[in-house]
C-alpha cells in the first residue's frame, strides 16, 4: 500500500498566495469574503463564458393528451409536489414526448437553470467523449499523463475514473473559514485548478477510500483541456450540446480566459438535462450517432467498493438505503428515500438543493426538478417524484412492471 508521508502533506497544502498576481489575491480576497457571507456556498458566479448549443436547437415535442402514457392525476400529483418545494422546473419524458412540463411565472423552456452539482455528469459525458475522439485512451489512463506535476509524486496514482468516482484520495469535502485553507483555493481562487494541481493535500492512496470533494471534479476541466487542447466550454458546446440539438448555456470560469468549473454552477436551459439523460438511456448514441464509446454508460452506472451509491458522475438506485449522504456510506444522515424506488435500475443526476434528474431504465422515463432548497418542513423525500410518475404509467399490452428497489 502507498504510504503517503505527513511532510508531504504538509508541503502541499501551503499557500502559494506570496508568488501571486497582486489582481488575482485581491479578487480571492473579495470572493472569500462573500463566500463566508453567503455561508461557505457561492451565490454569484463571475465571470461566465459561453457554451454555444445548436444553431437551430430542437425542443422536446409535447405529447397531447390522448398520446400520454402516464395518467393525467399522477403527473398533477407530481407537479404539485415540485410546485411546492421551490422549484425552478418540472419535466416528465416518456416515449419521445415530454408528458408534462412545468414552469413557475417568470420562467419557461428557454431559462437558464444553474446547476449546481449536476454539472459533475457533464464533465462524466465530456470524458466519455474525449474517449471516444481517441483524446483519452480510458478511464483508467493516469491523470499525470495530462498533469505531469504529478509525475513521481503519490499523485500518480490517480486515474481519470478516479476524478469521475470520487476515488482520487484527494482531501474529501468540509467547509474552512480560513481564507489559505487549501479548499477554499480549490473553490473560488482565480488560478483554482493550478492550486488544486500544487496544493490540495492526498489524505488517502488513490483508489482506497470515496470522498466527495468538489476539487477532484474541477480536474477534468484542465484534463480535458490539456488532452483535447480546446477550451472546455468550447469542447461541451461542440461535442455535446450541438449534437444534441440543444440550446447554449454558460459557465463558471476562474477569471476571463481562465479555467472553467467542471465541478458545479454551468447554466443551461431544463431540456438540456432531459436529452444528456436520454443520451444515457441510449447507451451514447444519439439520432444513430454515437457520441460515447460502447459500454461507457455501463462503466459510469458500476458502482464501487467504496460507495455503492456512486458511479461516475451518478448516483445509482440498485440498492434501498433510507438516506444517502453525499460523503458516503461512512457518513449518517443525509437524503430522505421514504421508500424504495419504484424502478430498481435508477440512476440520478443529482446536485445540492435537491436538483436532480432520475433515469428509470426500465420505464424509459426521465424526470427532472431543478430549484432552490425546498422547505425544510415537510422533509424533501427523493422517493417521492420517480415513484409518482412511475406509479401512473399507463402500461401497454404485455408490458411487465418495474421491478423496484430491493431492501437489504
Amino acid at each position: 500500500m502507498m504510504r503517503i508521508s505527513l511532510l508531504f502533506l504538509l508541503l502541499l497544502s501551503v499557500p502559494a498566495a506570496a508568488q501571486r498576481d497582486p489582481a488575482w489575491e485581491a479578487q480571492y480576497k473579495q470572493r472569500f469574503t462573500e463566500l463566508m457571507k453567503a455561508g461557505g456556498i457561492m451565490t454569484v458566479y463571475s465571470p461566465m463564458e459561453e457554451v454555444k448549443g445548436a444553431a437551430k436547437p430542437e425542443l422536446i415535442p409535447m405529447a397531447k393528451p390522448g398520446e400520454r402514457s402516464i395518467r393525467p392525476e399522477a403527473l398533477e400529483k407530481a407537479q404539485a409536489y415540485a410546485a411546492a418545494n421551490n422549484s425552478s422546473a418540472f419535466l416528465v419524458w416518456r416515449d419521445g414526448k415530454l408528458q408534462a412540463a412545468w414552469f413557475p411565472a417568470g420562467s419557461d423552456v428557454h431559462s437558464q437553470l444553474v446547476s449546481k452539482s449536476l454539472s459533475k455528469p457533464v464533465s462524466a459525458i465530456a470524458i466519455g467523449r474525449a474517449i471516444q475522439l481517441g483524446k483519452i485512451r480510458s478511464p483508467d489512463q493516469p491523470v499525470a499523463d495530462f498533469v505531469p506535476e504529478w509525475k513521481g509524486t503519490p499523485k500518480e496514482a490517480i486515474l481519470v475514473r478516479h476524478l469521475l468516482d470520487m476515488r482520487s484520495g484527494l482531501m474529501p469535502q468540509g467547509f474552512s473559514d480560513d481564507p489559505d485553507h487549501p479548499m477554499n483555493r480549490a473553490y473560488i481562487d482565480p488560478d483554482h485548478g493550478q492550486q488544486i494541481v500544487d496544493n490540495y493535500p492526498l489524505t488517502q492512496p488513490p483508489g482506497s477510500e470515496y470522498g466527495y470533494n468538489n476539487a477532484t471534479a474541477e480536474l477534468v476541466a484542465l484534463v480535458i483541456e490539456r488532452a483535447t487542447g480546446r477550451r472546455y466550454a468550447e469542447f461541451i458546446g461542440t461535442e455535446i450540446l450541438q449534437p444534441l440539438g440543444a440550446e447554449g448555456g454558460k459557465i463558471w470560469v476562474n477569471r476571463e480566459g481562465g479555467l472553467a468549473h467542471s465541478g458545479c454552477c454551468m447554466t443551461m436551459p431544463a431540456e438540456n438535462w432531459l436529452k444528456l439523460a436520454i443520451l444515457l438511456l441510449d447507451d451514447g448514441v444519439w439520432n444513430g450517432k454515437r457520441l460515447l464509446p460502447e459500454g461507457f454508460v455501463k462503466d459510469m452506472r458500476t458502482p464501487t467498493p467504496q460507495n455503492p451509491h456512486f458511479g461516475m458522475g451518478l448516483w445509482l438506485g440498485e440498492g434501498y438505503a433510507e438516506r444517502r449522504s453525499f460523503g458516503g456510506p461512512k457518513f449518517p444522515g443525509g437524503v430522505l428515500h421514504s421508500q424504495p424506488f419504484a424502478d430498481g435500475q435508477m440512476f440520478l443526476f443529482d446536485g445540492n438543493h435537491n436538483q436532480v434528474v432520475y433515469i428509470s431504465p426500465q420505464t424509459r422515463t426521465v424526470i427532472l426538478r431543478t430549484g432552490n432548497n425546498p422547505p425544510k418542513q415537510p422533509e424533501w423525500d427523493n422517493s417521492v417524484l420517480p415513484n409518482t410518475v412511475i406509479g401512473g404509467i399507463i402500461p401497454k399490452k404485455g408490458e411487465k412492471p418495474p421491478v423496484p428497489q430491493a431492501k437489504p
